[in-house]
């Protein structure tokens, strides 16, 4: 899990259950995207929510979530945030 902490102290991250957010503070939570099925049965991440693409269509759910993650860590994490902050990986 990546926690991008940017110069004000704000902490940014995919939210997982790796670690208790709470510990850094009150967590403000936001939806990054949707994955849905399309009325063939194949997948896809709207990633609206972040400013970004819709990926797909993937046949499998999890291709979808893998794509999803990707892009929200290379994208939205790194490329957006990381500009102007430091990146602190948690083991």
């Amino acid at each position: 899990m990546d926690l991008i902490i940017d110069p004000d102290g704000n902490v940014r991250c995919l939210y997982t259950e790796q670690i208790d957010l709470h510990t850094l503070g009150r967590p403000t939570i936001r939806r990054g995207s949707h994955v849905e099925a399309d009325r063939f049965g194949r997948w896809t991440a709207d990633l609206a929510p972040a400013g970004g693409p819709t990926l797909g269509p993937f046949p499998y759910r999890s291709q979808a979530l893998a794509a999803e993650r990707q892009w929200l860590e290379t994208v939205w994490l790194e490329t957006v945030w990381l500009k102007r902050a430091r990146l602190i990986r948690a083991r």
